[in-house]
């Protein structure tokens, strides 16, 4: 991809800065991408808005009896519930800080999306979009509202929400890629 060069003078000096051209592809891309993440994180707060206006945490609503219900469930640990139980001051700063590094990682892989392959910006979108809705969560409440809850008589997997699903399947679609063989250049001396 060409690159251009324009002249910048910070404080005097003139330096060279590459900045790359866009291309419509890579917009394109970039726009899917981001597109994406905005999308899983509105689902992911009228899901949890519509949970927490209609739901009551002492009455789950029946979907399948005997293995799913909609519950309204409260994490201020991390996925699971690991750290619930922390009584440290710094649980929920801590958390924060490890989510928008995150967000703003997967953020900066996506900005040059055509160096992905199809999987892993799909994954990274998603992943993109559900930390950024328990990010949104725990910066504004200190917690996350979880609401899908699938068990089998006694054995239940711990309640999740839409950006609790969507990281799984964009982690899914990440390992997919990495499984995936790749095409080799052929060994020409």
């Amino acid at each position: 991809m060409p690159e251009s060069y324009r002249i910048t003078r910070p404080r005097g000096l003139a330096t060279m800065v590459s900045t790359p051209e866009m291309d419509s592809d890579t917009i394109d891309l970039r726009l899917k991408a981001y597109g994406t993440g905005a999308a899983v994180l509105a689902l992911d707060r009228l899901t949890k808005w519509l949970i927490e206006s209609h739901v009551s945490f002492l009455d789950p609503v029946r979907v399948i009896p005997g293995f799913f219900d909609i519950v309204r469930s409260e994490n201020t640990g991390v996925a699971f519930g690991l750290f619930n139980d922390s009584t440290s001051q710094w649980r929920t700063l801590v958390l924060v800080l490890l989510a928008l590094a995150a967000v703003i990682g997967v953020s900066i892989l996506l900005w040059r999306p055509e160096r992905l392959d199809r999987l892993s910006r799909w994954g990274f979108a998603l992943i993109l979009g559900g930390a950024s809705g328990n990010v949104v969560d725990r910066i504004l409440y200190g917690r996350v509202t979880d609401f899908l809850l699938f068990y089998i008589r006694d054995y239940q997997w711990p309640a999740f929400n839409v950006a609790d699903s969507a990281i799984v399947i964009g982690s899914v679609l990440l390992a997919l890629g990495l499984l995936r063989p790749k095409a080799q250049a052929a060994d020409v001396p």
